[in-house]
């Protein structure tokens, strides 16, 4: 085991919420749950940073509405979310280098099985809070690419933000076969789509570039930095992207909530420009560190 997957002892008696507060040992879903019977709940990563959750509101807006289109029923109110993860942080006195995984299941079924009807008491929501620090370090991820191309829109669209991450899993698992930190996934025509666990940037030519999000994830931190770039007066566009864009690209950088920026050293044994943090990812990682506050909302 790597010293990356030893436990943090600071979690080892915390508090976690599971439709209440109950200690982390005990903490549980039952086998009639949606989310052991089939994968059926929503999800978000949630970072805490000086007394403050960033892009909170954001996060519930993406809970919500992925919830809202799974037809969940009795969906706790975004006040009641709220004060769940708000209770759960104060409960364990946490406000700062901690990471909390928000899930929201379609809940307890009457007996086994998949039809949504089986479904008649109400979601099940649970706030996971651990300590955890960012997931990638600043030497430079090392990716390879992904025989497992990413769900199209008329399979499984990824902008439902949902706990079936076979897709993703299976990808993971050929970059730990291959000794890499991540694999980047192609979508159904070959095209760049993210990594197994990010969104992906080039930097071409003074440009800074991000695939379409049709078979990736719209995420809250490439949200964060197109609009970061909009603001430094740095080009950016969305574009399909190849796999040979990828490879002769300036700067590589991934974004999510887990790892924020990380800039890319190489793919699948090709060197991404220099092989060093670019000018580009600089900038943005700094604007972006700076700007954390702007969006973030304070416990209370």
């Amino acid at each position: 085991m790597s010293k990356f997957n030893l436990p943090d002892p600071r979690n080892e008696n915390t508090l976690v919420y599971v439709n209440g507060l109950v200690p982390r040992r005990e903490a549980k879903v039952s086998v009639l749950d949606s989310v052991v019977q089939g994968g059926d709940a929503v999800w978000e990563g949630l970072r805490v940073y000086n007394s403050k959750i960033y892009q909170l509101e954001e996060h519930l807006d993406r809970l919500l509405d992925s919830a809202h289109v799974l037809q969940f029923e009795n969906i706790p109110s975004r006040s009641e979310i709220r004060n769940a993860i708000f209770g759960t942080l104060k409960a364990n006195n946490m406000n700062d280098g901690v990471h909390i995984r928000l899930t929201l299941s379609r809940g307890l079924k009457s007996t086994s099985g998949m039809n949504p009807q089986l479904n008649i008491y109400g979601c099940t929501l649970i706030v996971l809070p651990e300590y955890k620090g960012l997931v990638y370090g600043e030497d430079g991820l090392h990716l390879i690419t992904s025989s497992v191309r990413r769900n199209a829109p008329y399979s499984l669209d990824s902008k439902i933000h949902h706990n079936n991450l076979i897709n993703n899993i299976l990808a993971k698992i050929e970059a730990n076969h291959a000794g890499a930190d991540d694999a980047v996934m192609l979508d159904q025509n070959g095209f760049i789509a993210e990594t197994n666990a990010t969104n992906i940037f080039l930097v071409r030519k003074g440009e800074l570039l991000t695939p379409f999000a049709d078979a990736c994830l719209p995420g809250l931190t490439r949200q964060r930095v197109l609009e970061i770039a909009a603001e430094l007066g740095l080009k950016a566009r969305e574009k399909n992207l190849s796999m040979t864009e990828m490879y002769t690209a300036d700067e590589m950088f991934t974004t999510g909530t887990m790892g924020a920026l990380s800039w890319v050293k190489n793919v699948d044994g090709r060197q991404i420009g220099n092989a060093e943090k670019g000018p580009f990812c600089q900038q943005l990682q700094e604007y972006y560190l700076q700007k954390i506050d702007e969006l973030a909302v304070p416990i209370p």
